[in-house]
């Protein structure tokens, strides 16, 4: 990665088991699209992460455009790992709100894909 810079301005503080590290490159939008994840302690010793994540770079369909995941996809992954921790043993008040507020912004995020597809702007670089 070029001009890799680590992600600081978290909510999470202290304890992380993992470092995010993303490539500080604009790109479409003002977005990042190029993340990686390293375990704390292998940074150093072991540059390999331990997720390397290429978003959506662009508009879907527009040519040049770089395809990568969704934010909605990462979040459809945590969502079902919550609901599945609801239905065991470690189930929690925290982890309740948390989904519902995981799936609030999976509704918003849907509600803006719906509204660039009702005007005919879905896939492409326009307002």
């Amino acid at each position: 990665m070029e001009n890799k810079q680590k992600l600081t301005m978290t909510i999470q503080r202290e304890d992380n088991l993992n470092t995010i590290v993303f490539d500080d490159v604009i790109g479409p939008g003002n977005g990042r699209h190029h993340y990686q994840i390293f375990k704390n302690e292998q940074t150093i010793i072991m540059p390999e992460p331990l997720l390397d994540i290429q978003f959506q770079c662009g508009a879907r369909n527009e040519e040049n455009s770089i395809s990568g995941v969704l934010d909605q996809d990462l979040l459809e992954i945590v969502r079902h790992r919550l609901q599945a921790f609801q239905k065991g043993d470690f189930a929690s008040r925290e982890s309740a709100c948390a989904l519902t507020h995981i799936e609030e912004a999976l509704m918003w995020l849907n509600k803006r894909k719906e509204d660039r597809k009702e005007r005919g702007v879905l896939g492409r670089h326009v307002k």
